[in-house]
């Protein structure tokens, strides 16, 4: 009786593994959109003589290649540094750095 008990637990259980399906794996894309700064490019002559200043005190070998500003007076320059490379660097209107 304990054999006739085993071989049915063990075939249905057995059974049930088969009969189950597989789940379905989807991976969903997502694309991530980064709204475009709202700075607008100006001549680097308009600068600001602070945001000039600040940028001859702290970079003096650099020169600036394009200036931006948006509408609350900060300044997006993108700077050619000494060893070749270029990097964008922000500033108030008054000349202070701004971490974006």
């Amino acid at each position: 009786m304990k054999k006739l008990l085993f071989v049915a637990v063990l075939s249905l259980g057995s059974l049930t593994a088969f009969a189950q399906e597989g789940e379905e794996v989807t991976q969903e894309a997502t694309e991530v959109v980064v709204a475009q700064d709202d700075f607008t490019a100006m001549e680097t002559s308009e600068l600001p003589e602070a945001v000039s200043n600040a940028v001859a005190t702290n970079y003096p070998s650099a020169t600036i290649n394009k200036a931006y500003v948006n509408k609350e007076e900060q300044y997006k320059l993108e700077l050619a540094l000494e060893d070749g490379t270029s990097a964008t660097f922000y500033a108030d209107k008054d000349g202070n750095w701004i971490e974006k």
